[in-house]
């Protein structure tokens, strides 16, 4: 699938992003401490990013993964979902170079 073919509108998920109509899941806290990743990097990532990935099966929401950048220009990936006109940022990391391709879209294996 060609990623500019996303189930899920980014134009809309930055839209509701930059009306603060986010719901922090408790999940995606806890991952964001952990990593050092801050509200405003994943912020970033979605207002510069693309969708790469859609996962369409995903519960309780259909959700997608971004690659975009923090603040500081470094690669993340934000998996958000999308309902009711609210996105729900499900969690957040950089990229391992292990398990992506240097494009940080295509996994490896």
């Amino acid at each position: 699938m060609d990623y500019a073919e996303s189930l899920l509108d980014i134009g809309k998920i930055r839209s509701l992003v930059k009306q603060g109509d986010v719901v922090w899941r408790d999940h995606a806290i806890k991952r964001l401490r952990e990593r050092r990743i801050t509200r405003e990097d994943v912020r970033n990532a979605i207002y510069d990013g693309e969708i790469i990935e859609d996962r369409p099966d995903d519960i309780p929401t259909p959700c997608c993964l971004i690659l975009g950048t923090n603040v500081k220009g470094r690669y993340l990936h934000v998996i958000c979902g999308m309902l009711d006109d609210m996105v729900y940022i499900i969690s957040a990391y950089y990229p391992d170079p292990e398990k992506w391709e240097a494009d940080y879209v295509t996994r490896k294996g």
